[in-house]
Protein backbone atom coordinates (compact mmCIF):
# COMPACT_ATOMS: atom_id res chain seq x y z
CA UNK A 1 0.00 0.00 0.00
CA UNK A 2 1.16 3.40 -0.76
CA UNK A 3 2.62 5.88 1.90
CA UNK A 4 -0.30 8.35 1.07
CA UNK A 5 -3.13 6.24 1.14
CA UNK A 6 -1.87 4.57 4.66
CA UNK A 7 -2.04 8.19 5.99
CA UNK A 8 -5.57 8.52 4.48
CA UNK A 9 -6.79 5.53 6.13
CA UNK A 10 -5.32 6.23 9.48
CA UNK A 11 -7.02 9.44 9.11
CA UNK A 12 -10.55 8.22 7.86
CA UNK A 13 -10.24 5.20 11.64
CA UNK A 14 -9.48 8.25 13.97
CA UNK A 15 -12.28 11.00 12.55
CA UNK A 16 -14.87 7.84 12.71
CA UNK A 17 -13.48 6.85 16.20
CA UNK A 18 -13.84 10.53 17.16
CA UNK A 19 -17.88 10.45 15.68
CA UNK A 20 -18.29 7.46 17.65
CA UNK A 21 -17.12 8.49 20.78
CA UNK A 22 -18.97 11.81 20.72
CA UNK A 23 -22.31 10.15 19.85
CA UNK A 24 -22.01 8.01 22.67
CA UNK A 25 -21.28 10.96 24.64
CA UNK A 26 -23.63 13.10 23.80
CA UNK A 27 -26.12 9.39 24.81
CA UNK A 28 -25.13 9.21 28.39
CA UNK A 29 -26.87 11.50 30.99
CA UNK A 30 -25.84 14.76 32.35
CA UNK A 31 -27.27 16.42 35.36
CA UNK A 32 -29.70 15.21 37.98
CA UNK A 33 -33.04 16.12 35.59
CA UNK A 34 -31.42 13.67 33.10
CA UNK A 35 -32.91 10.23 32.63
CA UNK A 36 -31.46 7.75 31.08
CA UNK A 37 -33.43 6.36 27.47
CA UNK A 38 -33.42 3.36 25.08
CA UNK A 39 -33.06 4.40 21.40
CA UNK A 40 -32.70 3.15 17.67
CA UNK A 41 -29.92 5.15 15.24
CA UNK A 42 -31.88 5.41 12.26
CA UNK A 43 -29.28 6.81 10.05
CA UNK A 44 -27.67 9.73 11.23
CA UNK A 45 -30.27 10.39 14.04
CA UNK A 46 -30.52 8.62 17.81
CA UNK A 47 -34.12 8.28 18.41
CA UNK A 48 -35.24 7.83 21.83
CA UNK A 49 -37.28 4.67 22.69
CA UNK A 50 -40.22 4.75 25.57
CA UNK A 51 -41.69 1.87 26.65
CA UNK A 52 -45.81 2.88 27.93
CA UNK A 53 -47.34 0.96 30.36
CA UNK A 54 -50.24 -1.09 28.65
CA UNK A 55 -54.11 0.01 29.97
CA UNK A 56 -57.70 -0.56 28.73
CA UNK A 57 -59.54 1.88 27.03
CA UNK A 58 -63.42 0.86 28.10
CA UNK A 59 -66.94 2.44 26.97
CA UNK A 60 -68.63 3.32 29.87
CA UNK A 61 -71.45 0.28 30.57
CA UNK A 62 -74.89 0.22 29.20
CA UNK A 63 -77.63 1.39 31.62
CA UNK A 64 -79.00 -2.02 31.97
CA UNK A 65 -75.85 -3.66 32.63
CA UNK A 66 -74.75 -1.12 35.02
CA UNK A 67 -77.90 -2.16 36.83
CA UNK A 68 -76.86 -5.87 36.23
CA UNK A 69 -74.10 -5.37 38.02
CA UNK A 70 -75.67 -3.55 41.14
CA UNK A 71 -77.75 -6.05 41.45
CA UNK A 72 -75.31 -8.42 41.76
CA UNK A 73 -72.97 -6.66 43.92
CA UNK A 74 -76.11 -6.23 45.90
CA UNK A 75 -76.82 -9.92 46.78
CA UNK A 76 -73.71 -10.60 47.02
CA UNK A 77 -72.34 -9.12 49.57
CA UNK A 78 -76.08 -10.25 51.13
CA UNK A 79 -74.90 -13.61 51.12
CA UNK A 80 -71.22 -12.94 52.27
CA UNK A 81 -72.46 -11.36 55.43
CA UNK A 82 -75.59 -13.73 56.07
CA UNK A 83 -74.21 -17.19 54.64
CA UNK A 84 -72.46 -17.59 58.32
CA UNK A 85 -75.46 -16.97 60.14
CA UNK A 86 -77.45 -19.65 57.77
CA UNK A 87 -74.64 -22.24 58.83
CA UNK A 88 -74.64 -21.33 62.77
CA UNK A 89 -78.27 -21.66 62.39
CA UNK A 90 -77.99 -25.04 61.07
CA UNK A 91 -75.43 -26.34 63.65
CA UNK A 92 -77.64 -24.68 66.39
CA UNK A 93 -80.58 -26.01 65.29
CA UNK A 94 -79.38 -29.92 65.33
CA UNK A 95 -77.71 -29.33 68.39
CA UNK A 96 -81.15 -28.02 69.51
CA UNK A 97 -83.36 -30.71 68.44
CA UNK A 98 -80.87 -33.82 69.81
CA UNK A 99 -81.34 -31.77 73.48
CA UNK A 100 -84.89 -31.43 73.11
CA UNK A 101 -85.07 -35.38 72.19
CA UNK A 102 -83.35 -36.50 76.08
CA UNK A 103 -85.89 -34.26 78.01
CA UNK A 104 -88.23 -35.96 79.61
CA UNK A 105 -91.79 -33.42 79.11
CA UNK A 106 -92.34 -30.52 77.74
CA UNK A 107 -91.93 -28.36 81.19
CA UNK A 108 -88.13 -29.57 80.49
CA UNK A 109 -88.47 -28.60 76.93
CA UNK A 110 -90.09 -24.88 77.46
CA UNK A 111 -87.31 -24.34 79.86
CA UNK A 112 -84.29 -25.58 77.40
CA UNK A 113 -85.39 -23.40 74.80
CA UNK A 114 -85.94 -20.35 76.75
CA UNK A 115 -82.66 -20.48 78.43
CA UNK A 116 -81.43 -21.38 75.08
CA UNK A 117 -83.11 -18.20 73.31
CA UNK A 118 -81.73 -16.44 76.04
CA UNK A 119 -77.96 -17.28 74.97
CA UNK A 120 -78.74 -17.09 71.47
CA UNK A 121 -80.11 -13.18 71.87
CA UNK A 122 -76.92 -12.53 73.79
CA UNK A 123 -74.69 -13.86 71.28
CA UNK A 124 -76.36 -12.82 67.76
CA UNK A 125 -78.58 -10.33 68.28
CA UNK A 126 -77.19 -7.00 68.22
CA UNK A 127 -75.53 -8.74 64.95
CA UNK A 128 -78.91 -9.55 63.26
CA UNK A 129 -80.90 -6.72 64.42
CA UNK A 130 -78.08 -4.70 62.66
CA UNK A 131 -78.80 -6.51 59.15
CA UNK A 132 -81.30 -4.99 56.65
CA UNK A 133 -84.71 -5.84 55.55
CA UNK A 134 -82.88 -7.22 51.59
CA UNK A 135 -80.49 -9.28 54.07
CA UNK A 136 -82.91 -10.71 56.31
CA UNK A 137 -84.67 -12.00 53.03
CA UNK A 138 -81.91 -13.76 51.94
CA UNK A 139 -81.07 -15.22 55.34
CA UNK A 140 -83.96 -16.44 55.45
CA UNK A 141 -83.00 -18.96 52.30
CA UNK A 142 -80.23 -19.55 53.30
CA UNK A 143 -81.48 -20.88 56.51
CA UNK A 144 -84.10 -23.36 54.47
CA UNK A 145 -81.02 -24.51 52.35
CA UNK A 146 -78.77 -25.52 55.44
CA UNK A 147 -81.67 -26.54 57.42
CA UNK A 148 -83.97 -28.02 54.96
CA UNK A 149 -86.52 -26.22 56.71
CA UNK A 150 -88.09 -22.72 56.25
CA UNK A 151 -88.21 -20.23 59.13
CA UNK A 152 -91.59 -20.72 59.77
CA UNK A 153 -91.19 -24.41 60.51
CA UNK A 154 -88.65 -23.99 62.66
CA UNK A 155 -90.28 -21.10 64.99
CA UNK A 156 -93.71 -23.33 64.58
CA UNK A 157 -91.71 -26.87 65.47
CA UNK A 158 -89.43 -25.28 68.55
CA UNK A 159 -92.14 -22.38 69.52
CA UNK A 160 -95.60 -23.38 68.18
CA UNK A 161 -97.64 -22.30 66.33
CA UNK A 162 -98.61 -18.85 67.72
CA UNK A 163 -95.23 -18.03 67.75
CA UNK A 164 -94.73 -19.12 64.03
CA UNK A 165 -97.72 -16.72 63.04
CA UNK A 166 -96.91 -13.64 64.87
CA UNK A 167 -93.55 -14.24 63.80
CA UNK A 168 -95.22 -14.06 60.17
CA UNK A 169 -96.81 -11.16 60.51
CA UNK A 170 -94.00 -9.34 61.84
CA UNK A 171 -92.24 -10.32 58.80
CA UNK A 172 -94.94 -9.56 56.37
CA UNK A 173 -95.11 -5.82 57.63
CA UNK A 174 -90.63 -5.51 56.89
CA UNK A 175 -91.37 -6.92 53.40
CA UNK A 176 -90.27 -10.57 54.33
CA UNK A 177 -91.85 -13.87 54.47
CA UNK A 178 -90.74 -16.75 57.38
CA UNK A 179 -92.37 -19.06 54.83
CA UNK A 180 -89.63 -18.58 52.24
CA UNK A 181 -88.32 -21.70 50.82
CA UNK A 182 -84.85 -22.33 48.73
CA UNK A 183 -84.90 -23.28 44.85
CA UNK A 184 -81.43 -24.15 42.92
CA UNK A 185 -83.21 -22.88 40.08
CA UNK A 186 -85.24 -19.59 41.08
CA UNK A 187 -82.18 -18.81 43.49
CA UNK A 188 -79.33 -19.77 41.51
CA UNK A 189 -77.41 -17.07 41.18
CA UNK A 190 -77.65 -16.57 45.44
CA UNK A 191 -76.33 -21.46 44.72
CA UNK A 192 -73.69 -19.59 42.74
CA UNK A 193 -72.42 -17.46 45.05
CA UNK A 194 -72.45 -19.83 47.70
CA UNK A 195 -70.19 -22.46 45.81
CA UNK A 196 -67.85 -19.56 45.21
CA UNK A 197 -67.58 -18.91 48.66
CA UNK A 198 -67.05 -22.28 49.77
CA UNK A 199 -65.10 -22.58 47.55
CA UNK A 200 -62.86 -19.26 49.22
CA UNK A 201 -62.88 -21.02 52.68
CA UNK A 202 -61.93 -24.21 51.62
CA UNK A 203 -58.90 -22.86 49.79
CA UNK A 204 -58.17 -20.66 52.90
CA UNK A 205 -58.35 -24.00 55.24
CA UNK A 206 -55.64 -25.55 53.09
CA UNK A 207 -53.33 -22.67 52.40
Amino acid sequence: MRPLKKIVLFLSLIVGSLLCSNRAAAQQPHGADSIALHAVVVGTDTIPVITLAIFDVVDKLPKALRKERERWTRLRNAVYVTYPYAKSAARILKDVNIELAKLPNGRARKAYLASKEKELKAQFGDKLTNLSVYQGKVLMKLIDRETGQNCFEIIKELKGGFNARVWQTVAFFFGGNLKSDYDKQEDKDIEVIVQELEMYQHYRAFN
